[in-house]
């Protein structure tokens, strides 16, 4: 006989839900944008934005920064290089990895990519206080945190974890 649970799973309350449809959410208008602006998607924007603060790097550091499966960084890599947007260079240390780097026509796109980003971004903020949007970055690291996932590891603040090469 199994046991009913105390109460309901409502899920329009249950945070891991909620994150996850607003995730979804918010990656579809992103993926909108970049569909029709830039002809890709959401796996190649965050490669070409990953690339485009951090500067060369491995598939491998790529999928773990940006908690993408290795699929998806293969095929969005693929994707870039035969769009002629990155190149591998080999690992000297590791031949069985490759360092990836943005061409300068995945430079110029990243220039193109950085503005309409930031105005996404800054849409779904318009009208929130100051002090909400404090709230909710702590909110947010602190998730990351109990999630197991270090929040400054996720700052954007000079940050290059230290298997990447030096440019």
């Amino acid at each position: 006989m199994t046991d009913t649970p105390a109460e309901p799973l409502a899920l329009s309350r249950f945070l891991p839900f909620r994150l996850n449809v607003l995730a979804h959410v918010v990656a579809g208008g992103l993926d909108r944008l970049y569909n029709e602006r830039f002809g890709f998607g959401i796996p190649e924007w965050r490669l070409i934005a990953t690339l485009g603060e951090f500067g060369p790097m491995t598939a491998r550091d790529i999928g773990a920064h940006s908690q993408m499966h290795k699929t998806k960084v293969s095929r969005a890599v693929a994707t870039l290089e035969e769009r002629g947007l990155l190149v591998r260079r080999a690992n000297e240390r590791d031949r069985r990895e490759a360092f990836l780097s943005l061409t300068e026509a995945g430079a110029n796109t990243y220039a193109l990519i950085v503005p309409a980003a930031l105005e996404h971004s800054q849409n779904l903020t318009a009208g929130l206080p100051e002090d909400d949007l404090a709230a909710f970055e702590r909110i947010m690291a602190h998730l990351l945190e109990r999630a197991g996932i270090d929040s400054a590891e996720h700052d954007t603040v000079d940050k290059r974890p230290s298997r990447f090469p030096e440019v």
